[in-house]
This record gives C-alpha cells, sequence and structure tokens, in this order.
C-alpha cells in the first residue's frame, strides 16, 4: 500500500529511520560525495543508509561504504558523539519508505580512506550514485539539498579537525 497524505499531526507521530553516515576522507583529507541517481537536480551527498534487524552501527557504516562505494578499504578514526536527526520535507514522507518514517535519525563515522581513487566503483550491485568526487570538508553544507543542509553542517562543527 502506498501512501498517499499524511496529516501533519501523522507525521510527527512516525518514528526516524535508523542509520548511519560516512564522512569518507582521503589523503589529502577531502571527503567523498556521491550524486544520487534518483534526484535529477545537483545534489552531492556523502554514503548512508539503513541499520539492518540486529546490525550495531559500525558494521552498518561499513557494509554501506562497501556497497555505495565498492570499497571497504578504510579505517575508522571517529565516531559522532551523538545521533542526528533530520525531517524529510512533508511532501516526501508519504513517498518515500512507504511513508513509514519521519526522516532520519544517523551515527556518523568518519574513516580514512587507504586505497586507490580507481578502487571506488559506484557501479554497485544496487547503484545509488551516478557521479562521485572529493571535496573540502567546510564545503559540505552548499552542496547537499537544503533540507539536510543543518545536519552536514553539525557533522563539518563536530569532524572539521580531520579535515
Amino acid at each position: 500500500m502506498t501512501v498517499t497524505a499524511l496529516t501533519d499531526q501523522e507525521i510527527e507521530a512516525l518514528p526516524y529511520r535508523p542509520c548511519v553516515g560516512i564522512m569518507l576522507l582521503n589523503r589529502d583529507n577531502h571527503v567523498f560525495v556521491a550524486q544520487r541517481i534518483d534526484n535529477p537536480g545537483e545534489a552531492w551527498q556523502m554514503p548512508q543508509g539503513g541499520i539492518d534487524e540486529g546490525e550495531d552501527p559500525r558494521t552498518a557504516a561499513l557494509r554501506e561504504l562497501e556497497e555505495e562505494t565498492g570499497t571497504a578499504n578504510a579505517s575508522l578514526i571517529a565516531e559522532s558523539q551523538d545521533w542526528y536527526a533530520y525531517d524529510l520535507p512533508r511532501d516526501l514522507v508519504p513517498r518515500i519508505w512507504k511513508g513509514r518514517y519521519r526522516g532520519q535519525k544517523q551515527k556518523w563515522f568518519v574513516f580514512k580512506f587507504e586505497g586507490q581513487d580507481s578502487d571506488i566503483n559506484i557501479d554497485t550491485e544496487i547503484p545509488e550514485f551516478s557521479d562521485w568526487k572529493w571535496v573540502e570538508m567546510k564545503s559540505l553544507p552548499d552542496l547537499i539539498v537544503p533540507f539536510k543542509q543543518k545536519l552536514y553542517q553539525q557533522l563539518v562543527e563536530e569532524f572539521i579537525q580531520y579535515g
């Protein structure tokens, strides 16, 4: 069943989807970002994804990193102190995740990429991205969709010492 419309009260009663995010840094401390296949506009994001039932966040982060970039050749250097949450725009709630979530709560991890650019392969089994690049950490909030800009600013503030 597809949800077609929800009231504000129904949206506010929905939970957040448990998720992880990955800030992958290269040797120059630039951050991996990729353009989503399903977004026609110019919006670059870091890898992220849901936590499977019974999976701990760190394991989920490594799995998502490999699923979305084609490599897990990276070492963990930091974990966010807290969980971050963002709300989807009201019109997207019924269309994403079958209307079961109002947004996502995310545990973020910083990894140092230990491979070569040629190790990255976004043409994965279930591709999510059409292109990728390395960017300076401070530019992250300007590259993401507007509803995630505050989240990305908070991540830059927490992790700036690594970039």
